[in-house]
């Protein structure tokens, strides 16, 4: 097991590998044909054998070879009650889009429906505040009350009507770095009908106003409000909950040392810095349905000298499995804008990879992960349990349509877009489909 100086080191490698051409040895880089082609994964100088199970199609077999590989990414994968389709994830994607009381709109039902139906095994709301203090900007979408939840009623009714994926939501609180507009708006203080945020201490987030910190009151009131979300959405029909805690919101700038300051029983030492978000945790999975999954969302490291880190990580990771958690996504950042990010295909991965090792506690990789072939070896190594894409998603809302087509194998979709499929563009699309054998 790497400590966490060789974990950062390893994602620094990794980022001067990119530029220079290259994928770091754990990962390896081959752009299916199919892909390569239309342009939409990487190109690959060397087509490489991935599978250990079955053997990998090569890349001068086209899409309608018969040749095919026993891909992870599109096994199912159980969480609790909840049966997930294949190993895709949609993340989280806050769009700003809300109404001002912080109700979903047309463009949750546009946005949320089309991933629903993108083939992909889950996908995850966005970020959801607990609470008005919790939002980003006036267009965060909120749980805090049965309007907002009648609003959402919509999107859940047309994931069990017509999408193939299940369906989660992230509950969050945005803490310190909340009360500013939107980012096609420069994302600045608020001007107008600003909020005074809240956090574990008075340190502000650079060039923001300074929160309010958290009293003991303060932090019983939230906990319950994250409670309340939770029971919302799962009466709503949500089958899955994130948790955030990362990206420098309310619940990572409790675990920073960075950024939590206090000297009472929620700050000093990491038992002490842990201790209100396994709170919140616990307080949600007491809330929500026993028989469907509650994850978290973490930055497994702050990429800050005397920030939080990888070791820090596996020590929450290792306490939320023992309170109930069923994964932990790894991704990272975002408590200080002078954090250095080497950025590069799967430069996240090896936090991963060192939380589900170390603590056998699902991981989800999420972090330029839109190589099919990259995700797979992930996959394959054990480096993870589930690939989760944000921004590729929306650049390629039919990534795992393309992706399946690139390793050989099917992805979901519904029966309106079967003609749209690759083994039919190659036929008659007007001829009448055989009827099924009745014998």
């Amino acid at each position: 097991q790497m400590n966490a100086h060789q974990l950062q080191q390893q994602a620094a490698e990794q980022g001067a590998a990119r530029r220079q051409g290259k994928i770091h040895a754990g990962t390896m880089r081959a752009g299916g044909a199919a892909g390569e082609a239309r342009g939409l994964f990487p190109r690959a100088d060397a087509r490489q054998t991935l599978c250990k199970k079955a053997p990998c199609r090569t890349a001068d077999q086209g899409a309608s070879s018969a040749t095919t590989m026993t891909a992870l990414l599109f096994s199912p994968y159980a969480l609790r009650g909840v049966t997930l389709p294949n190993r895709i994830v949609v993340s989280p994607m806050a769009q700003y889009s809300a109404a001002p009381d912080g109700r979903a709109t047309d463009w949750h039902m546009m946005h949320v429906g089309n991933l629903l139906v993108s083939g992909s095994g889950l996908v995850i709301m966005e970020a959801t505040a607990v609470e008005p203090r919790g939002r980003v900007t006036h267009g965060c979408l909120g749980l805090w009350n049965d309007a907002q939840a009648a609003a959402l009623a919509p999107i859940v009714g047309f994931a069990r009507q017509h999408g193939q994926a299940a369906l989660g939501i992230q509950l969050a609180h945005a803490g310190r770095k909340g009360s500013v507009g939107r980012p096609w708006e420069g994302q600045r203080p608020l001007a107008a009908e600003a909020w005074t945020t809240i956090g574990p201490s008075g340190d502000p987030y650079p060039g923001r106003p300074a929160p309010a910190a958290l009293d003991e009151a303060g932090l019983a009131t939230l906990r319950e409000e994250f409670a309340a979300a939770a029971r919302r959405a799962g009466a709503l029909g949500f089958d899955l909950i994130e948790l955030h805690a990362a990206h420098g919101y309310l619940l990572h700038s409790f675990l920073s040392p960075l950024s939590n300051t206090r000297n009472d029983g929620y700050g000093g030492d990491l038992t002490g810095r842990m201790r209100f978000p396994l709170e919140v945790f616990a307080a949600v999975r007491a809330a929500f349905p026993a028989d469907r999954p509650v994850g978290v969302r973490i930055s497994a490291t702050d990429w800050l000298p005397g920030g939080w880190d990888s070791a820090s990580s596996v020590a929450f990771a290792r306490a939320l499995k023992a309170a109930g958690c069923d994964y932990v996504t790894a991704s990272s950042g975002g408590l200080r804008p002078e954090q250095k990010i080497p950025l590069g295909p799967g430069y996240q991965v090896p936090f991963a990879a060192e939380i589900q090792r170390a603590t056998g506690l699902p991981a989800m990789a999420v972090g330029m992960l839109d190589d099919p072939d990259l995700a797979e070896r992930v996959l394959q190594a054990e480096e993870a349990t589930l690939i989760a894409l944000g921004r590729g998603m929306t650049w390629n809302p039919r990534w795992p349509w393309h992706a399946a087509e690139a390793l050989g194998v099917a992805a979901p979709h519904p029966p309106q877009y079967a003609r749209s499929q690759a083994n039919m563009r190659r036929g008659d699309m007007f001829r009448p489909q055989a009827e099924p054998s009745r014998a």
